[in-house]
């Protein structure tokens, strides 16, 4: 059944509110950056198993089956979360995820001010970097800014860094891919 764009994003901004207002209540800051983690973890887990995406939006399966599904995959969650996840499930809008994730990010962002901006390296960032970071991104996104860490031994060295949308990628891994690209379209016909 075709949906109304205006009325599919009124039901977007109104389920990232609900879940943001909720989480806000509940644990403050530290309890919204925690949401939005578990929401990135999820979208990364949805990605992966389709099996469980499909079955969260399935018409196949009652109102009542989604939500009770929902609710067992995610009781670990936080209950700002789980709650609006079980809603959406029940109403067939688990498709909708990733536009909530960007809804609640804009919500983050307009309420409190912050920007996240996720920091993946090889090793532990020190404090010394961990400021040089904070202090950059700040003044170029011109918000207060809050890191996200990830450790990821596979890109070698360098660092990636993405907020909103937007990435950076100076990983030597990438770094290695692109000369090798480099490399092979200026070889004489050589295979690479």
């Amino acid at each position: 059944m075709p949906t109304n764009r205006l009325v599919e994003e009124s039901q977007v901004k109104t389920y990232g509110s609900v879940m943001f207002d909720a989480a806000l209540a509940t644990g403050g800051q530290d309890e919204v950056l925690e949401v939005r983690d578990q929401m990135e973890q999820i979208l990364t887990i949805m990605r992966s198993d389709m099996d469980l995406a499909m079955a969260l939006a399935n018409p196949d399966y009652t109102p009542e089956q989604r939500k009770a599904l929902a609710e067992g995959v995610f009781a670990s969650c936080s209950p700002a979360l789980r709650v609006v996840l079980a809603v959406m499930a029940e109403r067939g809008d688990a498709p909708l995820l990733k536009r909530v994730y960007e809804a609640y990010n804009q919500q983050l962002e307009e309420q409190l001010g912050l920007c996240v901006v996720d920091v993946t390296t090889v090793v532990s960032l020190d404090d010394n970097l961990r400021h040089i970071i904070s202090s950059k991104a700040e003044s170029d996104l011109g918000k207060k800014v809050v890191l996200r860490e990830h450790i990821d031994k596979s890109i070698l060295g360098g660092i990636i860094m993405s907020t909103n949308g937007k990435r950076i990628d100076a990983s030597m891994k990438t770094q290695l891919v692109h000369a090798r690209t480099v490399l092979c379209d200026t070889s004489d016909g050589g295979e690479c």
